[in-house]
């Protein structure tokens, strides 16, 4: 799957939209240079930021704390950043 990116200083951003508390988590496709994810986690406290991080994680091999929301921490579209990466 090629996932839309800009590159940066640190490494890459990327535009995500999320979709929590669904049955599965996963990233179901991409629409509009936005790449879609699915998770299960509600959008209460972090968790669903949280397992954001994991599924771009497990998705990309980048360690989870080289990921890191920009932007949009509390909105369902956000910028994620991964360090240490010229390209995914």
């Amino acid at each position: 799957m090629n996932i839309p990116f800009k590159k940066t200083k640190e490494g890459i951003l990327i535009e995500v939209k999320v979709d929590p508390r669904s049955s599965r988590k996963g990233v179901s496709g991409i629409m509009d240079n936005i790449l879609k994810v699915k998770l299960t986690a509600p959008p209460v406290e972090g968790e669903a930021n949280e397992q954001l991080i994991e599924v771009i994680s497990e998705l990309t091999g980048v360690r989870k704390s080289d990921i890191r929301i920009v932007r949009g921490r509390s909105s369902r579209r956000k910028v994620v950043e991964i360090r240490g990466v010229e390209a995914i």
